[in-house]
């Protein structure tokens, strides 16, 4: 028996009710609106996350959960400084030991790489500090999804975009929304794959800056 749709979405408001509820001393906002990504040039960022999704389309009846973590490194300064698109470029590699995807047979469950994930940063001083990203990565399952006679290995692109709101300089809760695309790229005997999945994330990042 998979999640529903409404299931997700109470799953997904019980993360940020958790986040939002973290010890006092995690929650000192930053009045002056300054965060770490502003001027971020070889910034860390170790983050952790989960979310939910769903499949659209024909395969709005399939659904996902997933969890893990992201390491990230903010590659250059900011750049076009005196235009509303001020921002500068990151990269990830995010690692997801839980990826369990909900079929009208059942469940499948799995684990995720991606090691491949560009992000502009929308870097103008400020609390909330908005993103976009792409990437690509492979997801491993315990048996082919879709299922039946298709592949247990599925490459994953996606594009998306979101949010880091600071609640303290060096600190950020995120939220993310993405379409995923999955596909075996002809491993299997059939790809019909998930043309567009519409993923729903939340979660928490720490940085680290250069100096």
């Amino acid at each position: 028996m998979f999640p529903t749709h409404e299931r997700l979405f109470r799953f997904l408001i019980l993360c940020v009710s958790l986040l939002l509820a973290s010890p006092s001393g995690a929650q000192q906002t930053s009045n002056t609106g300054q965060n770490s990504l502003t001027d971020g040039r070889g910034t860390w960022e170790l983050g952790a996350f989960l979310g939910g999704g769903t499949g659209a389309g024909k395969s709005s009846d399939t659904q996902f959960l997933y969890a893990g973590g992201r390491g990230g490194l903010v590659l250059t300064p900011d750049f076009f400084t005196s235009t509303p698109v001020r921002g500068n470029l990151e990269y990830a590699i995010e690692i997801m030991p839980v990826y369990t995807v909900f079929t009208p047979n059942g469940a499948v469950y799995g684990a995720s790489i991606k090691p491949f994930l560009v992000q502009w940063n929308f870097t103008k001083p400020r609390t909330v500090v908005p993103y976009l990203h792409i990437a690509g990565g492979v997801l491993f399952t315990t048996s082919d999804v879709p299922p039946p006679d298709t592949s247990s290995v599925n490459f994953t692109p996606q594009i998306g975009g979101g949010v880091h709101w600071f609640r303290a300089t060096d600190r950020s809760m995120d939220f993310s929304v993405d379409v995923v695309h999955h596909s075996n790229a002809s491993l299997g005997d059939h790809n019909p794959g998930y043309n567009a999945s519409v993923f729903f994330t939340v979660g928490y990042s720490w940085y680290k800056p250069r100096h």
